[in-house]
């Protein structure tokens, strides 16, 4: 082992940096395998978004192609087809969506600002673009509004103003109603922004505009002046027509509705205030919250619906937010439960002339989409087919899985099926657009989430969709009920003392393991058979650490910790150090020994899918609350379950309920502790590189830890990220899977790792940061295979346990499990993040597992020892291992990685992945060409490297910004795989598969399909004699250049989008019609032309037209004699 030592003070003068190869170190003559993973096999891209739109501020609906669009506060896209077709944009400003409107069943989308900036999205391809944007830059956006099959945006300002945008060009018309001229001397004060425009439903002359400050006025559009103005004491938030054109109805800020006749005497002809009381004196009934918006809605048999957010009375504190549905005499008001952002009724016509025909309101929430069922009594919700439910509880963890057991997903769907709630509308989900994508890659995919109440859900996420399939919460297993004095808690389990902290599943054997922010780890089999528990198993553990303070009273015993409070047979030799500080009272009325949550006394039903089979719980010592667990490791084949903290390690073995091993870190090491822990040292500690540090420098503790000889100094500026603030370097402690404690704030690494942690003293301690069960060779030399326990810690050390494993069958029930620390393997610069081992040809050796069986069964004897009989370790098949084989371990931490050949212990390879800031998670992957090493690190790269000659194959700068959360949940898996969540209702997933982002655009569903548009309502015969009916106006000869002239240069701006004329001829494909071809036509002219005006354009098209009648006339006469002429 001292040739390590040796190495490690080159480490700190000569290490090198991530662009330089990396260095080899040992023989190389025996370790040349050929690596078949290049660089080019690495692509980065992003795939799709899943999840609830973080912070909505609007939302539209195609009535024909049946798609809704989400805009976010960020500016984000979301949108949305039938279950399974979904796709995420961008504006790239990331300024508020603030009102979004479809050209309907044209395939396009125009979104509107917070930054005055309107744009026209090209939805006919899978990737949406922007073709067109228009930047205002005297006034500000309010309002905007685009008639069903008219090329004509209306776009109102806060001035009061409204302008006219074509949506071809995306050009301004030289036609503004101004609002001095649409309200003359009706009013002596300035009307306030507009809120409304809508063209009358029966006659598109005329244009209907609501100013805030109560004012509506009726514009004819022909003759450029005001027919009616129509004015009410109360500012208007929204206004909604009848179909037939002769009323219309407007929201209140006092609560009210009024409703008016077009031809109206300046009075409202009647006046609603749905929730206020009415006095029974004939007085004005109170006033109430404002209407935010009013939908009024015409059916053919019964009466209108009038559907409003908003409006309740004063005196209903403490009240929901509702949707008030007015239909007839009744009125139902429909509570939700987070506050209204918008809401739209889904109709059976996009012509608003005709019966509108309601059969569903969207409501989008803060946090929820709800989709409610007008046409059935009681009005259900439709059950959502969307993943929007990420979020039901704030995601504290979570895995990936990628080419899991075919078997697995069925399995998992058919219990999670049964958790299904009841009452839902019985009919289809009305959002049903788009076609899903023809994607090819079909292997089974699963992402496991982790809540902070406990939950933990499994979601298939094949194929790029996202579906969830089962619920499983882990608080049953407590009392809920805990009283304030008994109950003993950290910091964190406060807030969420059932939250999960790190997860660990084997999905061969679906084996589960949670670690719970209260220092407790539940065991649970998978099941298909409905069982009752009457008494939930449980182990309390005792690990202290032993502090050898300078006002230690005794001063005495080495670093060691408490034995198990449950002394197992056979259990490897623990070291009982005397127990610290034992003049110390307790802060608990039973001495301390006992554990933050209570496990539930009663019965236990558990239904199919994930049963409880063992709790363990950490308890309290001396009045100490147990520290965090850090670390989480389970292997069926061995039946083991391990987990760590900052006092040390404990092994457990689920089969037998009985504690293996629990040891301090220390007494890991036996006598070779590298960092000679001293009982007494009142020295000043130098801090180790790991990051294991409190940014205060004074802070004293009992050990000296110096990570090598070279200065404490130097030691300290590489513990510092230098690009990040001096508190984010608490975060380099933490274990890849999420270990850290939860931050609700959510968006720095402000927060220490262990926010249990009473004193400064404890921050320096060396926790345990990971763990790796294998089939290997234990010690140096050694010549068969034993399966053993690999331990990483914060300081960058690795360790290892022989376990000795009684032989399967009934052997095993009886016959004690022993773990016996074998020394140290290799020791890296920073907290150890991931260990995996490589067979001789350097294939990835998976860890041995159990496959799966029913443990609810009672079979005989013999099949139940046939059923659990241990699987071997598989071995790559090309290969047996023999006396001259050798394994290789690839040990990753968060500054470097290191490939050790095993036996012999020697390091082959090893490459500094990052000088100034550190790894957040590392796994060690299978790609179809082979395995390799995926960093994502806190400077927000993204990087793979070869195994095992750690060749960088891949470094791309991801992310500029890092959060806590992206921290906490990013993970990589096989095939190319990654997720994060980009936002607390949001999950991101990526690849970095060079053959996934080949096949993406086929496996992305279409968002247009082409659909006939629905025939305009019929006129009848009497109107159509008599006159009535809808009127349509000539919009091109009133708005275009040679009426209305042009618009003023500097009001707007107009940008070419990036989706250009690509976008545009992808559009054409399909069926089109005549607007988009127009505006395929307009923009190659203008793309072409860039910066020459009409003319030269139509001086353009006329010679081209001239060359055209030139070459008819040559083929035409080509073949003439010249006597013919």
């Amino acid at each position: 082992m001292k040739k390590f030592n040796i190495r490690k003070v080159l480490d700190g003068l000569k290490e090198v940096s991530s662009s330089t190869p990396s260095v080899q170190v040992g023989p190389q003559e025996n370790h040349l395998i050929q690596e078949t993973l290049q660089s080019e096999h690495f692509q980065l891209c992003k795939t799709v978004r899943h999840g609830f739109p973080y912070q909505p501020s609007s939302m539209a609906f195609d009535p024909v192609q049946k798609i809704l669009a989400i805009g976010t506060q960020s500016g984000a896209l979301r949108l949305f087809g039938r279950p399974g077709v979904e796709c995420y944009c961008q504006h790239e400003s990331g300024a508020a969506v603030i009102q979004l409107q479809f050209l309907i069943n044209e395939g396009a989308l125009v979104s509107a600002l917070a930054d005055d900036s309107v744009h026209l999205w090209n939805l006919r391809q899978k990737r949406p673009a922007i073709l067109h944007s228009l930047k205002f830059s005297k006034e500000r956006i309010t309002f905007c509004h685009l008639p069903f099959q008219s090329k004509w945006l209306y776009i109102g300002t806060e001035r009061g103003n409204i302008h006219l945008v074509n949506v071809e060009s995306f050009m301004l018309s030289g036609y503004v109603i101004m609002w001095n001229k649409a309200i003359e001397l009706s009013s002596k004060a300035h009307p306030g922004p507009v809120v409304h425009i809508s063209d009358n439903p029966m006659d598109e002359g005329k244009l209907i505009i609501g100013y805030e400050a109560g004012i509506v006025v009726l514009w004819d559009l022909k003759s450029k002046k005001a027919d009616y103005r129509y004015t009410y004491d109360e500012a208007i938030h929204s206004v909604a027509w009848h179909h037939e054109g002769k009323q219309f109805i407007c929201s209140h800020s006092d609560g009210t509705l009024t409703i008016w006749n077009i031809r109206g005497l300046g009075k409202p002809i009647q006046t609603i205030t749905p929730h206020g009381k009415q006095p029974k004196d004939g007085k004005k009934p109170e006033p109430c919250k404002p209407i935010l918006k009013v939908e009024y809605k015409t059916t053919r048999i019964g009466e209108p619906f009038m559907i409003l957010s908003g409006g309740l009375s004063y005196d209903t504190v403490g009240r929901r937010p509702c949707l008030t549905v007015m239909h007839g005499k009744s009125t139902a008001v429909l509570e939700m439960d987070y506050p209204i952002v918008d809401f739209l009724t889904l109709c059976e016509t996009p012509y608003a002339n005709d019966f509108q025909e309601p059969y569903a309101v969207v409501v989008l929430l803060e946090k929820d989409l709800v989709v409610i069922d007008l046409a059935q009594n009681g009005y259900p919700i439709f059950e959502n087919p969307y993943p929007l439910t990420i979020h039901e509880s704030p995601v504290t963890c979570c895995e990936y899985f990628a080419d899991c057991p075919v078997d697995l997903i069925p399995a998992l769907y058919s219990v999670g099926s049964r958790q299904k709630r009841q009452g839902y509308s019985k009919k289809e989900w009305p959002i049903s657009g788009g076609n899903w994508g023809q994607g090819t890659q079909s292997y089974p995919e699963i992402i496991v989430t982790g809540h902070a109440d406990g939950t933990v859900k499994f979601w298939d996420a094949s194929a790029i969709m996202l579906q969830v399939l089962y619920k499983l919460k882990t608080a049953k297993v407590f009392d809920r009920n805990r009283s304030k004095e008994d109950k003993g808690s950290t910091e964190v389990s406060d807030e969420d003392p059932f939250a999960i902290q790190i997860m660990a599943w084997c999905p061969e054997s679906r084996m589960l393991c949670v670690a719970g922010v209260s220092a407790n780890v539940i065991i649970y089999r998978f099941s298909k058979l409905e069982v009752t528990t009457e008494v939930v198993q449980l182990l309390e553990v005792r690990m202290q650490y032993e502090l050898n303070d300078i006002e230690s009273p005794d001063g005495g015993g080495g670093g060691g910790e408490q034995t198990s409070a449950l002394p197992t047979p056979g259990a490897s030799p623990q070291t009982s150090g005397p127990p610290s500080h034992p003049s110390t009272s307790s802060n608990n009325s039973d001495g301390g020994n006992m554990p933050c949550l209570k496990v539930r006394s009663t019965p236990l039903k558990q239904s199919a899918g994930y049963q409880v089979d063992l709790v363990v719980q950490l308890v309290w010592v001396s009045g100490e609350p147990p520290q965090q667990i850090t670390s989480l490791a389970l292997n069926s084949s061995y039946g083991l379950v391990v987990f760590g903290n900052s006092n040390g390690l404990a092994v457990v073995d689920y089969v037998q309920k009985t504690v293996v091993l629990n040891l301090g870190t220390v007494e890991l090491y036996g006598s070779n502790d590298p960092y000679q822990r001293q009982p007494r040292s009142p020295r000043k500690t130098r801090q180790p590189s790991g990051g294991l540090c409190d940014i205060n420098e004074g802070s004293a503790t009992s050990e000296d830890r110096c990570k090598s000889p070279t200065s404490a100094k130097m030691s300290r500026k590489l513990s510092l990220p230098t690009e990040l603030k001096p508190d984010l370097v608490l975060l380099s402690v933490c274990p890849p899977r999420g270990a850290n404690p939860l931050d609700h704030r959510d968006n720095s690494f402000s927060r220490s790792r262990s926010s249990s942690v009473t004193s400064i003293d404890k921050e320096a301690r060396e926790a345990i940061s990971s763990f790796h069960f294998s089939e290997t060779f234990a010690r140096k030399g050694d010549s068969t295979l034993t399966p053993c326990l690999y331990v990483g810690t914060t300081l960058g050390t690795v360790l290892a346990l022989a376990l000795t494993l009684p032989p399967a069958g009934e052997q095993r029930q009886l016959q004690p499990v022993i773990a016996s620390p074998t020394g140290m393997l290799v020791r890296l610069k920073g907290s150890i993040m991931r260990m995996a081992y490589l067979d001789s040809t350097g294939a990835l050796l998976p860890p041995a597992y159990e496959p799966w069986f029913e443990p609810n069964v009672t079979a005989d004897g013999e099949e139940r020892e046939k059923v659990r009989k241990r699987r071997p370790v598989s071995v790559s098949p090309s290969t047996s291992q023999d006396l001259n084989e050798s394994q290789y371990a690839v040990v990753c931490s968060e500054k470097q990685a290191k490939v050790i050949s095993l036996p012999s212990q020697t390091c082959i390879y090893k490459h500094s992945i990052t000088e100034t800031s550190f790894i957040l998670r590392a796994d060690v992957v299978t790609m179809s060409q082979g395995a390799c090493l995926a960093c994502f690190c806190a400077n927000g790269h993204i990087m793979t490297l070869s195994v095992p000659g750690l060749r960088p194959l891949m470094d791309v700068n991801y992310l500029p910004l890092t959060d806590m959360r992206i921290a906490r949940t990013f993970c990589f898996t096989n095939l190319g795989q990654a997720m994060y969540l980009c936002s607390p209702t949001e999950a991101q997933r990526l690849t970095y598969s060079q053959d996934t982002c080949e096949n993406l655009q086929e496996m992305l569903g279409e968002l247009f399909t082409p659909v006939e548009t629905p025939e305009a309502p019929n006129r009848g015969f009497f109107k159509g004699l008599f006159g009535g009916g809808a009127q349509s106006l000539d919009r091109e000869e009133l708005f275009g250049e040679i009426s209305s002239g042009k618009a003023s240069r500097s009001l707007a701006q107009h940008i070419p989008g990036p989706g250009g004329i690509e976008g545009m001829k992808g559009a054409a494909s399909g069926v089109v019609g005549d607007l988009a071809r127009a505006r395929i036509a307009l923009d190659e002219r203008g793309q072409k032309l860039g910066e020459l005006d009409e003319r030269t354009a139509a001086m353009m098209a006329s010679a081209d037209s001239f060359s055209k009648h030139a070459h008819e006339m040559m083929l035409k006469c080509k073949d003439k004699k010249w006597y013919q002429f």
